[in-house]
């Protein structure tokens, strides 16, 4: 039986560009990096978080997944997102929208990456 998430894979063009945006614009600390047969296998995660994302070179010709409106191929849960949001925005973090947004599910905001990939931001409805 399954029981964990082990990594998440995003696309990017450059290892080290994207490194800089998942840690010091979004905060995640930089777990793994070394050079492996078929490419740098460079990770970041969430602290107190077993779950690594993968930031794997790829060829900026392949595009990137979905557009407006579809969920970003990573989803961050934050437990005060507009707190968050300013945060992220002061260091640079380019945003969808001018703010997060309300919605039945809680709160939400789609951040870019330096490749194009959005990164959904949720905050769940407070009880």
């Amino acid at each position: 039986m399954l029981t964990n998430i082990m990594h998440v894979t995003i696309y990017v063009t450059d290892q080290d560009r994207a490194l800089e945006f998942y840690t010091e614009g979004l905060g995640l600390e930089k777990r793994l990096d070394f050079p492996g047969p078929d490419g740098r296998f460079l990770t970041v995660g969430v602290p107190d978080s077993p779950v690594q994302i993968i930031l794997w070179s790829h060829p900026a010709a392949a595009g990137q997944p979905g557009g407006a409106g579809a969920p970003g191929p990573l989803i961050l849960e934050s437990e005060d997102l507009r707190k968050d949001f300013e945060i992220m925005r002061r260091r640079g973090v380019v945003f969808e929208e001018s703010d997060p947004v309300d919605y039945p599910c809680g709160v939400r905001v789609e951040a870019v990456d330096p490749d194009g990939n959005r990164i959904s931001l949720r905050q769940q409805p407070k009880p």
